[in-house]
């Protein structure tokens, strides 16, 4: 009875969050939100069925964002990042830019099958990241993306951890609100 409780727990973690993404969130201190299925469908505030499509292979996803103003966060700790997600056997399938940040993809699969997807986003000020135990249609991460920076609760939460300054604000003393640079 032990060994076959021990291969069912031993199965959930493998398809579990990435630790990757763990060792992130434990260093860096930002918004991290997980979502299940039905959490995701209350995003769909419009009841738009391409979006109900999109997360009907989704079992949990957690979002994170990093603030990287303040912080020595640089290419190579990005390229470190990268480096992590592939040696817990994530297969890069799709990079590029959009909107002016960078986007980066990672699968993993077994027996053919997709059972993690990674979903990175990064410009100058900060990091996004989709942890999603599942599988969503490439070609429509944007809109996973979209319809989450859209969502009233999320913003609310993004706006309250960044301080509610527009990046380009300026304080007081003339400095522009959340730039790296200051």
């Amino acid at each position: 009875m032990r060994f076959i409780l021990l291969i069912l727990i031993s199965s959930t973690l493998a398809f579990g969050q990435t630790k990757t993404t763990e060792a992130l969130d434990d260093k860096y201190e930002g918004v991290s939100v997980f979502f299940y299925r039905n959490t995701l469908r209350m995003l769909n505030q419009t009841d738009d069925p391409a979006f109900d499509d999109l997360i009907k292979d989704i079992e949990k996803m957690r979002f994170m964002m990093i603030d990287k103003s303040g912080l020595n966060f640089g290419k190579q700790d990005y390229a470190k990042l990268l480096a992590g997600y592939k040696s817990e056997d994530y297969e890069e399938v799709m990079t590029g830019r959009y909107d002016g940040r960078n986007f980066d993809i990672y699968l993993r699969e077994q027996n053919g099958d997709i059972k993690g997807t990674v979903i990175l986003t990064n410009d100058s000020i900060n990091l996004f990241v989709l942890d999603i135990k599942g599988k969503i249609a490439l070609d429509k991460a944007p809109l996973l993306f979209k319809t989450i920076d859209g969502s009233a609760d999320i913003a609310k939460m993004v706006k309250d951890f960044t301080g509610n300054a527009e990046i380009g604000e300026k304080t007081p003393e003339g400095k522009k609100k959340n730039d790296p640079n200051n």
